[in-house]
């Protein structure tokens, strides 16, 4: 079990790396690298999510525990929107498609409209661990 500072020192570095990877998403964005950018933009959520997740005392060992720990406690309950919540499930299923299906094809059409849609994410997220009315 974490103490109370470990947890804040992990939730801090958790929410650094998310935005260090928010930064990495949007350059390789400009650059045209369409599997990529699904992959880091994913990724610069599951960051933010982890951490507001580990804020709350609640963590997961999977991708697919953390979606359902997110839909549990911030999606369900209201705290976040259903469509903040389709969209982390979006970037997961992108991400997967890119990294591990030779079928499909991952191109500026899917990765610039959620490129908007990721940065209110990680902004509505990192709010919410800036705060402590949600728990």
């Amino acid at each position: 079990m974490l103490t109370d500072e470990e947890r804040k020192t992990i939730v801090a570095n958790k929410v650094r790396r998310s935005r260090e990877t928010w930064v990495e998403a949007k350059g390789i964005i400009a650059n045209g690298y369409w599997y990529a950018a699904a992959n880091r933009l994913y990724y610069a959520c599951y960051y933010m999510v982890s951490a507001l997740l580990l804020k709350q005392g609640v963590s997961a060992n999977t991708h697919g525990g953390i979606i359902g720990l997110f839909g549990l406690h911030f999606v369900k309950s209201g705290i976040v929107s259903h469509e903040m919540g389709k969209l982390y499930s979006q970037l997961f299923e992108l991400r997967q498609l890119g990294d591990y299906d030779d079928w499909n094809v991952v191109t500026e059409n899917d990765i610039k409209p959620l490129e908007p849609q990721t940065e209110a994410f990680l902004n509505t997220l990192e709010d919410l661990i800036r705060q402590d009315a949600y728990l």
